[in-house]
This record gives structure tokens, C-alpha cells and sequence, in this order.
């Protein structure tokens, strides 16, 4: 009975390779809870009540206050630079009612009031340079053109975003990773028993030959 239960123990190898199955099988289910709690239940409510429009450009305009940003300029090196508050109004397809244009979710929260946020550099000029450039392309570039743009009827009914911040393909991989973690621990864990069975089963056979 004790040579019974010997065959069937696991060998040093088989045994790393199904700890590595069981692994990746708690580090995919760990992963696909993390991200649904932290970033993927977030993400949904943001695009909850959104959707798309076509957006025309009202007016562009240059508010007469300035916000403050932070630069890096090595290892320890930071400090604060400032910028100009650029706002373009547009008109959606949706609603007649004025929206202000940002570029995607994240700038809205950094600063709500203002449609675009220069690469922060540490002269105030080369930051009011960025923020005209930027101007310009709206008046003279765009338009009257229509555009895509994407809002949310019940997070920020009077804003809309230029791209999206969470789009299909993220949500896509927020899930496609944990999901493939899990499925090849499973797949470890099942061929090593499959193989292990193989193994007993052929022993098994050979010594009912040699009898």
C-alpha cells in the first residue's frame, strides 16, 4: 500500500509546475478583482451616460488668469512654472447650449475651467507660447469643421472631451490579461495532472507485463 501511494506522488519539477498553475491562477483572479474595485468600476460609471457627438467650434478665447504647474528639470530638480487658461466653447449635436471643450478626462480633473494644459516647462513664456499655438490651431486649423466629441450626460452635462481617457481597447485589456493569467495557470495545473496520470498509468501497465 505504501508502494501504492508512492507512485503517485509528484516529482520536485511537477510540483514547482503546479505551484506556478496555482499561481497564476490567484494572480488572475486577484488582478480581475484589484482592477474591477480601483480602475475598471470607475471607468464604467465615467462612461455611463456618455456617448458621442459632433462638435462645431464657437469661440476660443484666452481667460486673463493664470494656473501654476510643476516642472521637472532632473533627478531633484522641480519647481513651479505658469500657464495662461485657454477655453473653447462648442456647440454639440446633442444640445444647443454652449459645452466647454477638453482634451480628455484627466485634464478635466486636473483643471476643469481650462481646455488645455501646456507640457509644463520651466519659462512662463515658452508655456504662454504653447497655450497661442494651441489657440491658433483651434481658430484657424479647425474652425467651423465639425468633430467627434464624447460627453456625459450625468458626470459633466456642460463639458465634453475631445478623446476618450478609458476606450474600448483598455477596458478590453483591463480584462483580456487577468483572464489569459488565470486561464494559463488552469492549463499548467491540468496538464501536469494529465501527465502525471500518463505517467502512473504507464507504470502501471509495464509492471502488469513484467508479472
Amino acid at each position: 500500500m505504501a508502494r501504492s501511494r508512492a507512485v503517485y506522488e509528484y516529482t520536485e519539477a511537477e510540483d514547482k509546475s503546479m505551484r506556478l498553475g496555482f499561481l497564476l491562477i490567484a494572480a488572475g483572479l486577484l488582478s480581475l478583482l484589484g482592477l474591477g474595485c480601483c480602475w475598471l468600476r470607475p471607468a464604467l460609471q465615467e462612461r455611463g451616460g456618455g456617448g458621442s457627438a459632433n462638435c462645431t467650434v464657437l469661440a476660443v478665447r484666452q481667460l486673463g488668469e493664470r494656473f501654476a504647474c510643476t516642472f521637472s528639470c532632473g533627478a531633484a530638480c522641480r519647481g513651479t512654472a505658469r500657464y495662461p487658461c485657454l477655453q473653447v466653447l462648442v456647440r454639440t449635436s446633442r444640445s444647443s447650449a454652449p459645452a466647454l471643450l477638453h482634451e480628455d478626462e484627466r485634464q478635466l480633473r486636473s483643471n476643469p475651467k481650462c481646455s488645455y494644459i501646456p507640457p509644463c516647462a520651466r519659462d512662463d513664456q515658452e508655456n504662454s507660447e504653447n497655450v497661442t499655438y494651441k489657440q491658433k490651431y483651434w481658430k484657424e486649423k479647425v474652425g467651423s469643421q465639425p468633430f467627434t466629441c464624447y460627453f456625459n450626460q450625468h458626470l459633466r452635462p456642460d463639458d465634453v472631451m475631445l478623446k476618450r481617457t478609458h476606450d474600448e481597447t483598455v477596458l478590453l485589456h483591463c480584462f483580456l490579461w487577468p483572464v489569459v493569467t488565470f486561464l494559463v495557470g488552469v492549463l499548467i495545473v491540468v496538464l501536469t495532472i494529465c501527465a502525471k496520470s500518463l505517467a502512473v498509468r504507464a507504470e502501471a501497465i509495464k509492471k502488469k507485463k513484467n508479472l
